[in-house]
């Protein structure tokens, strides 16, 4: 699709895709086979084709996203810097510190830093005609005869239709000077129009006049911006931007009275909201699990005590997906293709919250009731590890295989792999943890 925009889908609503209507702006849309006809992800196959693509577009000094389906939180991109300036600051400066922005981006981590743009596009360069009105009126020619000449030569005019035997439809006919002739000011001032004293060339109508390319002013919230956008690849963005603000921008700082917003329409700001939200809900779903736990258990203590298996799940979460990385992260055209921990694996986090319970309220029940009978503590303890630890394991064997074809999807492998991680660290210690615990309480309670 080249001087048009493509079909409109996620991306066109919520990257503007949709206002790529000017000859210099093209979308190439490529479409892949089933998965199960081909050995790479799509993620891997646009890290392969990166390099090679961006190869091309700097041989012809052009700006090239390669954008995925689907392309992940609806932000303008990846990482999206609003750049302000003082009121009294002119647009030009403003633009200077936002390209200014840019280098830095580029250099915290040039091989990870990508498609680093300003929203900002100048207009291309024109010329306009200026009209000398004393020789157009001394030759009789109108401001708008001449508008129109230079509008049929330059734009082209409608003929009509043309019908032919062999064709179902019409052909259009459409006539306008060749592209070499109408991109030469030299040839459009041979242009004729007729006068009333005859053909007058328009060279002698007037004068072209180079004008200065202009700079849309973007406005957010009454204030004047710019957009500094980038992709990071191989590399988690709020990585890269706490590495540019920490580093890069702590040694070289932007011009006195330019501010730099992070969190506005990048995948910063979803990050942070996201994690808040969620965040709020684990806690919400926590303080339900302990009111469930103590109307069960009439006891508050001993339902601290099962709850104490909950934080154990972050304990394999964290280390799991740092091995994770480090031990099987694949490499793809010299990136890596890294698993995040995503907002899918927060919502695997709030899920074993309601898991994990399970295992504390299958050994402590046993301990309460082996004690009932007469046991001693230390012996109700080892046997209820005993007993118990052949249905915690099989209930946690089966949970792990039913995540394991989760792993496999692009979107949803975090949510999978923080309950893999997270089941395996609590189960283990739950086992250990929770009984010694209990032991702990129980002993002082006795003493």
């Amino acid at each position: 699709y080249v001087g048009v925009a493509s079909p409109i889908d996620f991306n066109g609503l919520v990257r503007h895709y949709s206002m790529r209507n000017q000859s210099n702006h093209a979308d190439v849309r490529v479409n892949l086979l089933p998965k199960a006809q081909r050995k790479m992800a799509s993620h891997e196959i646009a890290l392969r084709l990166r390099d090679g693509v961006e190869a091309i577009a700097r041989t012809h000094e052009a700006m090239v996203n390669i954008v995925e389906v689907p392309p992940g939180p609806p932000v303008l991109a990846t990482i999206t810097a609003e750049v302000y300036g003082a009121p009294d600051m002119s647009y030009e400066k403003l633009l200077d510190a936002a390209k200014g922005l840019g280098t830095r981006l580029l250099a915290t981590d040039k091989k990870h830093v990508k498609e680093v743009d300003l929203l900002q596009e100048p207009s291309a360069e024109r010329w306009i005609f200026r009209v000398d009105a004393e020789k157009a009126s001394a030759h009789q020619i109108t401001v708008q005869e001449i508008t129109g000449c230079l509008g049929m030569a330059l734009g082209g005019v409608s003929l009509g239709n043309l019908s032919v035997p062999d064709e179902r439809q019409p052909l259009s006919l459409h006539l306008q000077l060749a592209y070499a002739d109408r991109n030469n000011v030299e040839r459009l001032k041979q242009l004729s129009i007729r006068g009333a004293s005859g053909s007058v060339e328009l060279a002698e109508l007037g004068r072209f006049e180079r004008a200065a390319q202009e700079t849309p002013i973007m406005h957010k919230n009454l204030k004047r911006v710019v957009f500094v956008t980038a992709e990071p690849v191989g590399r988690a963005p709020g990585e890269l931007i706490l590495s540019t603000i920490s580093g890069t921008m702590k040694h070289d700082p932007l011009p006195a009275g330019v501010t730099v917003e992070w969190a506005g329409e990048g995948e910063w700001e979803i990050t942070l909201r996201v994690f808040r939200d969620l965040g709020i809900a684990f806690g919400v779903a926590m303080l339900g699990i302990l009111l469930l736990l103590i109307i069960q258990t009439r006891s508050f203590r001993l339902s601290l005590i099962m709850m104490c298996a909950i934080p154990l799940t972050i304990i394999g979460i964290a280390p799991g997906f740092y091995l994770l990385n480090s031990m099987s992260s694949s490499t793809v055209g010299g990136y890596l293709s890294p698993v995040f921990f995503t907002a899918t694996g927060m919502i695997g986090m709030i899920a074993l919250g309601g898991i994990v319970i399970r295992n504390s309220i299958v050994l402590l029940e046993f301990i309460s009731e082996a004690r009932a009978t007469g046991m001693s503590l230390k012996e109700a303890v080892m046997k209820s590890g005993a007993v118990r630890f052949r249905p915690i394991m099989l209930t946690a064997i089966t949970t792990l295989m039913g995540a394991w074809p989760i792993a496999l999807d692009p979107i949803f492998s975090g949510l999978a792999w923080a309950l893999i991680f997270g089941l395996i660290a609590s189960t283990v210690f739950t086992m250990l943890v929770i009984p010694v615990i209990y032991m702990l309480l129980e002993k002082e309670e006795m003493v």
